[in-house]
C-alpha cells in the first residue's frame, strides 16, 4: 500500500470483527474446539485463556514505521474484558498513543445486569471500569479521546424499565451515542433462538420479547432521549412504566414535562 502512488499515509484500520482477538483462546481449542459448557470470558474470564495482546502489537509497531506511513488507525472495535484481562501490556496506553483518531470503538451494548446476561456480556460494573482506566491513560498522555459506545435496544430480555436503565446511565456519564441499534434478529446465535421461542434454549427460562413496533420505537428512542424529535416517544416510555419523576427540568428529567394537551391524552388512556 505505501509503494501505490496514491497512498496518503493513513491506514484507516488494521483489526477485525475485534480487533484485538487474534489466534486460539488456549491450547485445548487447538486440539478440541470450543468448549461446549463455557465461553472464554462470560461470566468471568476463563482460566485457561491466553491473555496476549503482544502480537499484535507487534503489527501495529511494524506498520507504523513502514517508509510512507503517517498513521495507522484501529477503527474496529475492541473487547474491553480483554483488555482489562491483560494487566501486564502496554496495550491500550499504545493503543491510545498511537492508534486512535480521536474515538475508539467499544460494545458495552447495554447496562442492565439481566439483559446483559441474556447476551453473554461482562457486567456494567467491567465496563465502568474500563470507561475509567481509558480516560486515566488518556489524561495520562495528553490527549483528546472519547469512547464510541455501541448499545442496542429491544433485545430479548429489556423491557421498558432496562431500557429507561440505560437511558439514566447515558445521562449520569454524559454520553450521547450518535448511533444505536434496534435489536434484528440474526441466524444461528442464542439471541435469535429468544426472540422466535421466548425462551433461553440453554436453560428452558422465560424470556420477555419486545415486538411490537411501538415498544420497539420507544425503547430505542430511550437511549437518544436528548434529540428532540424523540421527545414525545420517550414522554410516552416513561408514562407508560410510570416514571413521570424523569421529566421536568430538574438534573435528573431525561425531557421536559409533556404539555397540557398531551397530559389530558394520558389520563383519558388511563380512564380507558
Amino acid at each position: 500500500m505505501a509503494a501505490e502512488p496514491d497512498f496518503k499515509g493513513y491506514v484507516s484500520d488494521i483489526g477485525g470483527p475485534t480487533a484485538n482477538f487474534r489466534g486460539p483462546a488456549c491450547d485445548r481449542q487447538l486440539t478440541h474446539g470450543s468448549c461446549r459448557n463455557r465461553q472464554c470470558l462470560f461470566p468471568e474470564p476463563c482460566p485457561n485463556l491466553k491473555v496476549d495482546h503482544s502480537e499484535y502489537l507487534e503489527i501495529l509497531e511494524k506498520a507504523r514505521k513502514i517508509p510512507g506511513v503517517k498513521k495507522v488507525f484501529v477503527r474496529s472495535g475492541i473487547r474491553y474484558d480483554y483488555v482489562l484481562a491483560d494487566r501486564k501490556s502496554p496495550f491500550l496506553r499504545d493503543l491510545c498513543r498511537h492508534h486512535v483518531s480521536g474515538r475508539l470503538k467499544v460494545a458495552p451494548e447495554h447496562v442492565s445486569p439481566g439483559v446483559l446476561d441474556l447476551m453473554g456480556k461482562p457486567r456494567p460494573e467491567v465496563y465502568e471500569k474500563f470507561r475509567k482506566t481509558f480516560e486515566s491513560v488518556v489524561r495520562a498522555q495528553g490527549l483528546k479521546q472519547f469512547l464510541v459506545p455501541y448499545l442496542i435496544s429491544s433485545h430479548p430480555g429489556s423491557t421498558l424499565a432496562d431500557a429507561i436503565r440505560l437511558a439514566e446511565y447515558l445521562r449520569d456519564t454524559g454520553t450521547r451515542p450518535e448511533q444505536v441499534q434496534d435489536f434484528y434478529p440474526v441466524p444461528g446465535t442464542l439471541s435469535t433462538a429468544m426472540y422466535h421461542t421466548g425462551m433461553h434454549p440453554l436453560t428452558g427460562e422465560t424470556v420477555y420479547v419486545p415486538r411490537s413496533r411501538e415498544e420497539k420505537s420507544l425503547q430505542r428512542a430511550l437511549l437518544q432521549y436528548y434529540l428532540p424529535e424523540n421527545r414525545r416517544l420517550v414522554q410516552k416510555a416513561l408514562k407508560r412504566a410510570g416514571r413521570p419523576d424523569l421529566m421536568g427540568s430538574g438534573p435528573r428529567a431525561l425531557v421536559p414535562e409533556a404539555g397540557p394537551e398531551k397530559k389530558k391524552q394520558y389520563r383519558r388512556k388511563a380512564a380507558e
